[in-house]
């Protein structure tokens, strides 16, 4: 039996971890680019619109794409408190999963009798991110692969097993892996085994974000960076939508307005009641010479994931860098949020040894850029919904770390809500319900604190589940990396 050890000590000493995250650049990877985007002018002055989003990341510029596409007399305003992209748009790790119940287990687990229609949709919306890549011409580098759970202890197994007979039971496939199998994919000696399941596509995110960028300037619309909103207030029919302070204020007179700042919650506090926002660490390796890549295998080119409660996510870049991350997510008392929380190294310590223990062989490899970034969880794993002012607002958040491609169903259905319309999307349990809301602080920060400690015991003691589990289990609430 393995031991999945790579909280022991390994092949690369403390010192020479310590030294390899301080020499990575504190940046993200995507963006830190020459050919990044210049930031649009600031909104200044009072203007009106038929529809304003606020947020310039995926689900925002995905309601302004598609909503333009529908109806190209539709003046859209997009306004973005940094520049387009700033938040989890570019800082994740260009996962694209079908998924829009971040997986079949939590779907079912809480809307079996909408799971058919959730697992066509989700096939729908990733069709959809595919048309739009090929119509518009998009520059953003992408490929379809398949994903693959390792697993590094064997009672990762049984569970990989029982996903693999739920996915048959529902007439989907998944390939469950022996050791040799699985070492084939990508060659760690942590592994014991795997399961090769859905199709998924691996994608630049800052690119797509651009991309996007255009392609919704191209139809009309308009977007405004470092126009952060302070308000939105009703008046008459109208929503009046404020942004920015003193000389470089801005309002606009809007129609209608969509909300779409996922972790960052603004500027609707009401979403902050379903929305946590959880700290994830990435690192990124300098490119693999082509010995260091053969000695890996690695040849799909999958996206790769661990299977425990706590696990990395890791795939390749188109220079066949390595990304690597996940396992540590932090919450920060008070939804803390900011640079301060970024630029801590020890969480990329950490996971820079399990680098090594993971992949010996790349021992000498160094790291290029880390970076850090809040991922808006809810208590479901999944998007939230809602409205207000007499649905005049639609406002969605939380994909828990799979918003690369549930944020374009995520601003379907907003525009849906946002427009009164009773559609297939906003019939959805998903939709129609509210996650359990998050309690206030201080509770918030002690309940996530138990339960990453009831998650590292879990993983400890071979996956079994606490009573503190059983019970969140029980009224399907989760959390995890």
């Amino acid at each position: 039996m393995a031991d999945d050890n790579r909280h022991r000590s390994g092949p690369v000493s403390t010192e020479q971890i310590s030294r390899l995250v301080e020499g990575a650049k504190p940046a993200v990877f995507w963006s830190d680019r020459d050919d990044a985007p210049d930031p649009t002018p600031s909104l200044v002055g009072k203007h009106s619109a038929d529809l304003v989003i606020v947020g310039g990341g995926f689900s925002g510029l995905w309601a302004a794409l598609q909503s333009l596409e529908e109806n190209p007399n539709r003046s859209v305003v997009v306004l973005e408190a940094e520049s387009v992209g700033f938040g989890a748009s570019s800082r994740n790790g260009g996962f694209c999963d079908p998924s829009l119940t971040h997986g079949a287990a939590n779907g079912y687990s809480h809307w079996a009798n909408d799971m058919p229609t959730l697992h066509r949709l989700g096939e729908e919306n990733l069709a959809g991110i595919v048309d739009t890549l090929t119509r518009y011409r998009m520059k953003t580098p992408w490929w379809k692969a398949a994903e693959v759970s390792a697993a590094t202890q064997e009672w990762q197994m049984e569970e990989l097993g029982d996903a693999a007979e739920q996915a048959a039971s529902h007439g989907h496939t998944a390939t469950l892996l022996d050791q040799e199998a699985m070492r084939a994919i990508a060659d760690s000696p942590t592994y014991v085994g795997g399961l090769s399941s859905h199709e998924i596509l691996l994608v630049d995110p800052a690119r797509l974000v651009w991309d996007l960028k255009v392609a919704v300037e191209s139809l009309g619309g308009v977007i405004h960076d470092q126009s952060r909103v302070t308000g939105i207030e009703p008046d008459g029919s109208k929503l009046i939508v404020m942004a920015g302070t003193g000389s470089a204020a801005g309002m606009i007179s809007a129609d209608k307005v969509i909300v779409a700042t996922n972790a960052w919650a603004e500027p609707g506090k009401y979403i902050r009641h379903y929305v946590l926002p959880i700290y994830d660490h990435v690192l990124m390796t300098e490119p693999l010479s082509a010995e260091q890549l053969s000695s890996i295998g690695w040849s799909g080119r999958e996206g790769l994931a661990d299977s425990g409660n706590q696990f990395h996510y890791y795939r390749l870049t188109e220079d066949n860098r390595i990304l690597w991350g996940g396992y540590d997510a932090n919450y920060y008392f008070g939804n803390g949020m900011g640079p301060k929380y970024e630029n801590l190294t020890a969480s990329h310590e950490l996971i820079a040894g399990h680098f090594f223990q993971s992949f010996p062989q790349l021992v000498g490899l160094g790291f290029s850029h880390r970076w850090a970034g809040p991922i808006g969880t809810t208590s479901k794993f999944a998007a939230a919904f809602g409205t207000r002012h007499k649905g005049r607002l639609a406002w969605v958040a939380g994909y828990t770390g799979l918003g690369v491609g549930a944020s374009r169903f995520g601003a379907r259905v907003a525009l849906d809500l946002v427009d009164g319309k009773t559609t297939e999307r906003t019939e959805l349990e998903m939709v129609r319900k509210k996650p359990i809301p998050i309690p206030p602080e201080p509770l918030r920060y002690a309940a996530v604190q138990l339960t990453r400690r009831a998650i590292v015991r879990a993983d400890a003691n071979h996956g079994k589940r606490g009573l503190l589990l059983q019970i969140l289990d029980r009224f399907g609430v989760g959390f995890d990396s």
